[in-house]
């Protein structure tokens, strides 16, 4: 059982920022996933002697099932978003990690993704612009995936796939350094 009489946790921090500092807003234009049946493996999730989760970046790496992969889709980074919001009530507050990724085709190969990811409980790995994976998707909770298609209109509409995620988990889109700080995809 988890000792609880320690109210202090390596969360607990300033938080600086020297002006002038440039924070690079948005996410790059390639995004991987994989079914959560692939993983035999998950990064590691800090948590201290009271049982709370002391760090927002999880340590090791993914394994798959042996020829299983990493599926990448390629995006429109100006038009896709990673955000997080919070949900519930303490002392049971969670964060809601949304994704909406924008890739460019509706043919029939982002058609058979969509009917893939609509019925699927995925884990996905974006990179922001700072060159930090985040992780969208826990294996505590259940991703939901929604894709929907826009096929234009006129000569001048933009035809797209978009994919909506929302994933619960314990912290804002968990970071992923990988072993020793290398993230390897294999497979993908």
């Amino acid at each position: 059982m988890p000792n609880n009489n320690s109210c202090f946790t390596p969360l607990q921090r300033s938080l600086g920022w020297c002006q002038g500092m440039p924070v690079m807003p948005g996410i790059r234009r390639r995004l991987y996933y994989t079914s959560k049946q692939n993983i035999v493996q998950w990064p590691n999730y800090s948590t201290d002697n009271g049982g709370r989760y002391s760090f927002a970046t999880v340590t090791g790496n993914f394994a798959l099932k042996a020829d299983t992969y990493w599926y990448y889709i390629d995006i429109l980074a100006e038009k896709s978003t990673l955000t997080s919001d919070p949900q519930g009530e303490a002392p049971s507050q969670t964060q809601l990690n949304k994704l909406t990724a924008v890739h460019p085709g509706v043919g029939p190969e982002a058609s058979a993704v969509a009917c893939y990811l609509n019925n699927s409980d995925n884990v996905f790995l974006v990179q922001d612009m700072s060159g930090y994976w985040r992780i969208v998707g826990s294996r505590f909770y259940e991703t939901k995936t929604t894709v929907t298609q826009d096929n234009g209109q006129g000569a001048t509409g933009t035809a797209s796939t978009t994919i909506n995620v929302e994933a619960t988990d314990v912290c804002p889109s968990p970071f992923y350094q990988g072993e020793d700080g290398t993230v390897v995809l294999t497979g993908s």
